[in-house]
């Protein structure tokens, strides 16, 4: 800055001297207009010198920001530099912009045995032991844009790919709401859990688990679960409320109501839609601390969905169906990760056209060992004679029979040290006996190796 202000100086004095002999301005004169001159000059020199300093802060600062961008997001370019050589571009991966998105998934083989083939017992497989490879990849795709004043919106994609070959489709919702406060959510996806089996790793049951299936003549345990949702013949709307340590919420499930029975058998008659099931399933939870109770109920509230035609012609409605459970928990995992207890009391029970069942069932992980037990009663007042379920039922009349079953699974974690890379061991025992079994009773058993991956 000094050569830079003496340069000016000589050339002032300069064009000055040249000036002296054409005026007739005094020497003071002469001097004073030189020395405005000079801190004109001077005065521009400084400005110049902020601005440069200035353009270098704002670079320093987009450094610092692009820097933080590529900690946060890293894509690893796997095209051949050749390939990369003749493109105008380099390959990149952009988003929309509107909110975050997760990439994950989970990995989930197992290697079964058991004393029975098929998930479901007849009497036609009592001799045939069960060797299975089974599982599926899940792939799954969350999208959500949170605002300053708590509004979020956002979505879930979760396709399954099994080693059969076929794709199949695990939760596809769409939900909005305001954070700790209420949420909607519609698609397939399954609501509040009221029959938890706490580490679930192979519990099968002589007769069916009722996620979505009821196996005439087979036995059923019901587990409150037929409004709960992921169905294959509908979608559901939920509304949800959080109020301090209160949670309220509303499930409401629109399906064809048939899907719910094996080849739409139903008491042994052979059921018929006339129009699609709606089940209403309103659910009240409390919690505090590592203790949880939650009660529900669920109701198809549509009349004459689906029935039979009887021998006049009439038609006879089947799809009356309320259920009623509730479920109490302690999690002591919140508080003691290596040593806590969690702790599941479930009960359920179902009021439906010419049948009643009762299900309870307690379960307990401590240290990554869980036992658990589910006792079913349940009461058959109507049985047709019927040619659907014929040799392979347990029962082909009405009465009464229970189901017992005994689950335990235990957890492998971190295996070759990968916290992402666990394995399961899991068994269970199962027997149905009662008086609609002709005297014949139904025992199995089965053990299970599960691979769990995370990714």
């Amino acid at each position: 800055m000094k050569k830079t202000t003496m340069a000016v100086a000589v050339g002032l004095l300069l064009i000055a001297n040249t000036a002296a002999a054409k005026s007739t301005l005094t020497l003071e004169q002469r001097l004073q207009i030189l020395e405005e001159r000079l801190e004109s000059a001077e005065h521009r020199a400084t400005t110049a010198e902020k601005e440069v300093r200035q353009l270098k802060a704002q670079q320093t600062t987009d450094r610092k920001d692009l820097n933080e961008v590529q900690e946060r997001v890293t894509v690893q370019n796997i095209t051949p530099k050749e390939e990369v050589a003749k493109n105008a571009s380099s390959p990149s991966l952009s988003l929309s912009g509107y909110g975050d998105l997760k990439i994950y998934g989970d990995v989930e083989f197992n290697i079964d045995a058991e004393s029975r083939k098929g998930s479901l017992i007849s009497r036609q497989d009592n001799s045939n032991e069960r060797w299975d490879l089974n599982g599926r990849i899940l792939l799954g795709f969350d999208g959500v844009r949170k605002m300053q004043n708590g509004y979020f919106a956002g979505f879930r994609a979760q396709p399954l790919a099994d080693m059969t070959g076929s794709v199949d489709l695990d939760d596809a919702a769409f939900f909005f709401g305001q954070e700790n406060d209420w949420k909607i959510k519609v698609g397939r996806f399954e609501a509040y859990d009221i029959f938890p089996l706490n580490q679930d790793t192979f519990v099968e049951h002589s007769g069916n688990t009722a996620n979505d299936l009821y196996d005439d003549g087979h036995g059923y345990i019901y587990m409150m679960k037929e409004g709960r949702g992921r169905s294959d013949s509908g979608g559901s709307f939920l509304m949800s409320k959080q109020l301090d340590n209160w949670y309220f919420e509303l499930n409401t499930l629109l399906e064809d109501g048939t899907s719910l029975y094996s080849d739409d058998n139903y008491h042994g008659r052979e059921v018929q839609q006339q129009k699609n099931v709606a089940y209403l399933r309103p659910v009240v939870a409390w919690s505090e601390g590592a203790f949880s109770v939650a009660a529900a109920m669920e109701s198809n509230v549509v009349n004459n969905a689906y029935g039979y035609y009887d021998a006049r012609g009439r038609f006879i409605d089947q799809s009356e169906r309320t259920g009623y459970g509730m479920t109490m928990t302690w999690n002591g995992l919140k508080n003691d990760p290596v040593d806590g207890v969690v702790l599941n009391l479930n009960t359920a029970y179902l009021d439906a056209t010419d049948e009643e069942d009762f299900s309870a069932g307690v379960n307990a992980l401590w240290r990554r060992f869980e036992l658990g037990y589910i006792y079913a009663h349940n009461r058959i007042g109507d049985y047709a004679v019927s040619t659907t379920c014929t040799d392979d039922c347990w029962f082909r009349n009405a009465g009464t029979y229970d189901i017992h079953t005994v689950h335990a699974s235990y957890q492998i974690p971190n295996v070759m040290n990968m916290q992402n890379f666990n394995i399961y061991l899991g068994a269970y025992w199962s027997k149905l006996e009662g008086d609609g079994t002709g005297g014949s009773d139904d025992s199995r058993y089965g053990g299970r190796v599960r691979f769990k991956y995370f990714f």
